[in-house]
């Protein structure tokens, strides 16, 4: 699809070399070193020129006397040649040795930027980002710039000065011989200006598709191993099969002609065309006496020569363009939504109550919660139930600050969380999910993620106490196997090891979004008997859609449509009642 108001195609053009500048500033004093450094060395890019002149009119003169040859008079020249050429090859090797350490302190302080500002992302942005494009933006992206920083700036150097220098050699040679030696390129440029129109905003395409390429690829291999068991691989890839074929149909129609036209193009640089105009009129010139044949096969080489600098100009363009797109991507990452912290002098949290006040919150034009106040008394356990959709998961992932409410506030023994430091804030707050993340490390690690410093013994413990550690132990490589490579776990072994994980934490306050909800009869027993004894001393706020899974709650709040509509607490909260108050609200949820 193509973007056909110049207005915007012109603001991304713009927004990406701004966002180009400023990737670029840590490293932009070596850049133009190494540009400096390879213009020096394009300078001594003509010495063979000159040399083989001298040598040619050297050795002419000495076939036309019938004298042999004077080493007296080649042996200077040869000198000079291999030192202008040693020369050139330091000079280059210098400012490419520049460019490739600026690249690689370019490469590592982005990663670092985008990885920094991910941690301080709040945590409803990884829901809302695939995994797809923080690849991109740390693998592919920052690979895209490496070009850019590593080769263009000596390489776009280079390309510029060399044709420049050789072409005023050999107009000073003879302005004729000059002329003949660029005679096709202005039709060489014309048709390749006709093929790059529009090239901006094409790269700006295939980049877009490029990403939706990727970010579906991601998708489907994440959740492959669900597909294939319900026997529905076709219609789970269609995303992925509509994004690639997108983007072929795209870069077929896109490509197709430019190949045509770059055949053409590259007719008038042949090497059969110049050297056949460049002979051609050099042998009517030395008819004519006006040079010699030496002059004639140096310029005809010169000729050959340009077409090669100016080719890579064109490559350097290409480059410029993609990495653009490229720092935009990385720009719009960089500059994504932070989880701030308010700044206060108000004490820690006097306990370990939390408090909803007012709170309000919309997914777009979606109202998912509306003046929602609710308290959980320190140590108790509130249960959320209600329909899907009802804004249970919202509600209670505010707590840790999945999102923040668009009006109101949450608050912890009477502090609001945004007031808390981010790594106060999950010292306190520990959550187990419906769907648990473990990341490609060990066992062991995934455990202590939230204390690192964690003794053996204790990790053993929280395993034990999650009733997973027999089945660690009966792994081959025990708690040392890595997640998805050494154990392939299932989804109740995943939950109890994030059971263990938040048992290990031992933060006052749990939030628990439906944890048995996907899970077989008999791994349910095992998870809820570990969530028992998670639950224990906490204040805990607990999202369920069984009855069973709220068993102890002190508190049964239902949620409609993102409000309170009916809660039951103490002596009230009995099975019965529990039943009759998700039957009489919402009866999908039985």
């Amino acid at each position: 699809m193509r973007d056909d108001n110049p207005t915007d195609t012109v603001d991304k053009r713009s927004a990406a070399k701004a966002a180009l500048r400023d990737l670029l500033r840590p490293v932009r004093g070596r850049l133009w070193a190494g540009r400096v450094i390879g213009a020096a060395s394009a300078l001594l890019s003509i010495a063979p020129y000159i040399a083989l002149v001298r040598l040619g009119e050297i050795f002419l003169d000495a076939y036309q006397s019938g004298l042999p040859v004077s080493a007296a008079e080649t042996e200077p020249v040869v000198r000079w040649l291999l030192a202008t050429f040693i020369g050139q090859l330091v000079l280059l090797f210098i400012a490419l040795a520049l460019t490739h350490f600026a690249d690689l302190a370019l490469g590592s302080i982005l990663r670092r930027r985008i990885l920094e500002r991910i941690s301080r992302a709040p945590l409803s942005w990884f829901g809302d980002t695939t995994s797809g494009r923080v690849r991109k933006a740390i693998q592919d992206d920052t690979r895209t710039l490496h070009i850019l920083v590593a080769y263009t700036p000596v390489d776009t150097t280079v390309a510029i000065i060399t044709p420049v220098m050789l072409l005023g050699y050999a107009f000073s040679v003879d302005w004729r011989l000059g002329l003949l030696s660029f005679a096709t390129l202005p039709i060489y440029g014309l048709v390749q200006g006709i093929g790059m129109r529009g090239m901006g905003v094409k790269t700006s395409e295939m980049d877009t598709h490029l990403g939706n390429v990727s970010s579906t690829a991601v998708e489907f291999a994440d959740g492959i191993a669900v597909v294939k068991a319900f026997g529905r691989t076709g219609e789970a890839h269609s995303r992925f099969r509509t994004a690639a074929r997108t983007f072929s149909d795209f870069y077929d129609a896109w490509v197709g002609p430019l190949l045509r036209i770059s055949a053409l193009s590259e007719s008038t640089i042949s090497v059969a065309l110049l050297v056949l105009v460049n002979l051609a009129g050099g042998a009517a010139l030395v008819g004519a006496d006006v040079v010699s044949p030496v002059q004639v096969l140096t310029t005809t080489l010169i000729a050959l020569v340009i077409p090669g600098a100016i080719q890579r100009l064109g490559s350097t363009a290409w480059s410029y363009q993609l990495a653009g797109s490229a720092a935009l991507r990385i720009t719009q990452m960089l500059e994504g939504p932070e989880l701030t912290t308010m700044a206060t002098k108000e004490p820690i949290p006097r306990d370990n109550g939390v408090e909803f006040q007012g709170v309000s919150f919309a997914y777009g034009d979606n109202v998912a919660l509306s003046d929602v106040t609710l308290t959980l008394a320190p140590g108790s356990i509130t249960a959320l139930v209600g329909p899907s959709g009802s804004g249970k998961s919202t509600l209670a992932t505010m707590v840790a600050r999945f999102q923040d409410p668009d009006a109101g506030t949450v608050s912890i023994g009477g502090i609001d969380v945004r007031s808390l430091p981010p790594e106060e804030l999950y010292r306190t707050v520990s959550f187990v999910l419906q769907n648990p993340q473990l990341p490609r490390i060990s066992i062991r690690d995934n455990i202590a993620l939230a204390r690192p410093d964690a003794t053996d013994g204790e990790i053993l413990a929280a395993a034990r106490a999650a009733r997973i550690a027999d089945e660690i132990a009966d792994l081959p490589a025990g708690f040392d196997a890595i997640v998805g490579d050494d154990a392939q776990l299932s989804g109740g072994q995943s939950q109890r090891i994030a059971i263990a994980r938040a048992l290990l934490a031992d933060a006052p306050i749990l939030v628990l979004d439906e944890a048995t909800a996907a899970t077989d009869p008999d791994c349910e027993a095992d998870i809820q008997a570990a969530l028992n004894q998670l639950v224990v001393g906490r204040t805990v706020l607990v999202i369920g859609h069984k009855p069973e899974s709220i068993r102890g709650a002190d508190h049964v709040v239902l949620l409609v449509d993102g409000r309170i509509v009916d809660s039951i607490a103490g002596a009230e909260v009995t099975t019965d009642a529990v039943h009759e108050l998700m039957n009489r609200k919402a009866p999908e949820n039985v």
